[in-house]
């Protein structure tokens, strides 16, 4: 009995032994494991947002391994727990659902990248046009071009359509000019034209169209389509809408408006 309680002991401490020695070589593995992963990560072009939720998502995984692999140096079944943690994932799945599709969203744009940091981005589902300050999991933040605050969860910019205004290096401008039925067509387009090529950040190499858009019930409706760097945008698209009017002005050509003609007409009757 006594031998065999002795061998038991033996056994048991050999266990404990082996378990500690495990733990130890295994959170300076982890550790090491960390570290690399993290210099990697610095190194790659995955977006920053994605380096922590990298990190901690092995961090999980490498002590789940490491507790499994002490239970079985201590003889103690794993299958269980291998299965309870497998219900309370499937739970806690389930309970954070909502939540969890945001974060697969984020991750679907982190490595997707459709929209980044300083980009202006319409998502059309919604009308919601902004500047992108931040792609977090679960989140995309905005501020819009009059500086108002924007939050949208991921799963609603995976679901709509997004509209990315900065990702090309150039943009065409479209502006529309109305002129009356009186007016000399001929004229106008060359107006048209000297006004988008006197634009000093118009790209000359590339074609100006000058044409009719419709004729409207008020006038012709004419198009100035032009090209420009995207960042030029805005100071080209002011500056052919101001021009145009200056330079119609000059030319004696009307810009027509809506106007009304109210006929009186003295109806005489017998007074009561």
């Amino acid at each position: 009995m006594q031998k065999l309680e002795r061998l038991l002991e033996t056994t048991y401490g050999g266990m404990l032994v082996m378990a500690l020695s495990i733990l130890i070589v295994g959170l300076l593995v982890m550790k090491l494991l960390l570290y690399l992963s993290e210099r990697l990560l610095s190194r790659s072009r995955l977006d920053p947002a994605l380096h922590a939720f990298i990190l901690v998502a092995a961090k999980i995984l490498l002590w789940v391994v490491l507790v499994i692999i002490i239970l079985s140096a201590l003889n103690v079944p794993t299958v269980p727990l291998v299965t309870l943690l497998g219900a309370t994932g499937a739970a806690i799945a389930l309970a954070l659902r909502d939540s969890l599709s945001n974060v697969a969203a984020g991750l679907i744009i982190l490595f997707s990248k459709p929209i980044l940091k300083g980009e202006i981005v319409e998502i059309e589902e919604k009308k919601m046009l902004g500047i992108v300050d931040a792609i977090d999991l679960m989140t995309t933040h905005l501020h819009t071009l009059d500086n108002k605050k924007i939050t949208v969860p991921n799963s609603m910019i995976i679901n709509s359509v997004v509209l990315n205004y900065s990702r090309e290096p150039k943009r065409r401008v479209d502006c529309v000019a109305a002129i009356s039925y009186d007016a000399d067509i001929n004229t106008a387009k060359q107006l048209l034209l000297k006004v988008a090529t006197s634009c000093p950040s118009v790209l000359q190499n590339e074609e100006i169209i000058i044409g009719v858009n419709a004729l409207g019930e008020d006038g012709v409706l004419l198009d100035v389509k032009a090209w420009c760097l995207t960042d030029d945008y805005f100071d080209v698209k002011y500056y052919i809408e101001e021009h145009i009017k200056l330079a119609f002005d000059k030319a004696g050509i009307e810009i027509p408006y809506r106007k009304l003609d109210v006929n009186l007409r003295d109806v005489k009757g017998p007074r009561v």
